[in-house]
């Protein structure tokens, strides 16, 4: 079952979308909104996927969907908690700044909570109030959306709480990061609203490509309409979304709606640190991954960070090619 938000209001409304994303029923009689559905999951799941089914036999009349229409799935949230689940993406940073990277990295997750208030459209333009200085970056990740989720729950049973999965842009600040940090307390300011695809996904819908816990396709990311990555979302993924969930609700209960991001999509490539997808590698799922790999190898880095007109999509395909979660498509643009 496939669902999105069409712009309305501050939260959306809700409509499910057919498999091949041309095509859309309303579904605001069944719950007006998707965090309403989530709310009350157990009840509505089947009157979701029985009109779904119905919109794929044809027996419905359908709108067509527009991509460009939609807000994020949850325009906004009760949280958002972004992991780094794939190491290899934590270890080139510090690499690259001469910090050695603690062992408990590869057992225990990173995670900080992000602000949820407001998020971009996937269409939605990167809005910046200065100059480029900010050291604007995409980041390419996975994301899920969980039920309740009880505290303390082990990381096995966790798996079983993801209701939807999406793809995301989590908007990064580069130039802002280090002070942030060196304050003792975290990001802020260097992390502004991210972006999720035009639709969220329920995990049977992907198939084989969602096991254990991770999605094993390709994340592909273009930056200026040249492919700068792809990067398979379930390789070098050290911690799985079960860990990743359980990891948030060791000390708390998550709220259904609570969404849970991956982190940066990383590859490595035999056992280094990844090539360009020009020099025959997988590439990178943001500019930070390439630019630290420039500092390792050459002393300093050679790619600049996004300007105002730059522009960055995300997809993902499945096996034979379609599109799962629509696409997400920005441009850097200067504030009036």
């Amino acid at each position: 079952m496939k669902l999105a938000s069409l712009q309305h209001k501050r939260d959306g409304q809700l409509v499910i979308v057919s498999k091949d994303l041309q095509s859309m029923v309303s579904a605001s009689d069944i719950a007006p909104t998707l965090q309403s559905a989530l709310d009350n999951w157990e009840n509505l799941e089947a009157k979701l996927r029985e009109r779904s089914q119905l919109l794929e036999d044809g027996e419905l009349s359908s709108s067509p969907f527009d991509q460009s229409a939609c807000s994020s799935p949850l325009p906004r949230a009760y949280q958002w908690a972004d992991g780094s689940a794939y190491v290899n993406h934590v270890e080139l940073v510090r690499k690259a700044r001469g910090a050695e990277m603690p062992e408990s990295f590869w057992t225990d997750p990173l995670m900080y909570q992000g602000g949820s208030d407001s998020f971009l459209g996937p269409r939605e333009n990167i809005v910046m109030p200065q100059d480029e200085g900010f050291g604007i970056d995409f980041e390419a990740e996975v994301a899920v959306i969980t039920g309740d989720v009880p505290m303390g729950i082990d990381a096995h049973s966790a798996i079983n709480h993801v209701r939807l999965v999406m793809i995301v842009n989590d908007v990064s600040l580069r130039g802002l990061i280090p002070n942030e940090l060196g304050k003792g307390f975290g990001f802020f300011q260097s992390k502004p609203s991210s972006a999720f695809s035009p639709v969220a996904v329920t995990p049977d819908e992907l198939g084989d490509a969602w096991q254990d816990g991770k999605l094993h396709l390709p994340l592909v990311s273009h930056f200026n309409g040249s492919k700068f990555g792809e990067p398979h979302a379930g390789i070098d993924m050290t911690f799985h979304f079960g860990q990743l969930i359980a990891h948030a609700a060791r000390t708390r209960k998550l709220e259904a709606g609570t969404i849970i991001g991956s982190g940066t999509v990383s590859n490595k490539l035999d056992g280094g640190p990844g090539k360009p997808v020009a020099q025959g590698g997988v590439g990178y799922s943001c500019i930070a991954e390439i630019r630290m790999i420039e500092t390792i190898e050459n002393g300093k880095p050679s790619t600049p960070f996004m300007k105002f007109g730059d522009s960055v999509s995300i997809e993902m395909f499945d096996n034979s090619g379609a599109s799962i979660f629509g696409k997400i498509a920005q441009t850097v643009k200067k504030a009036d």
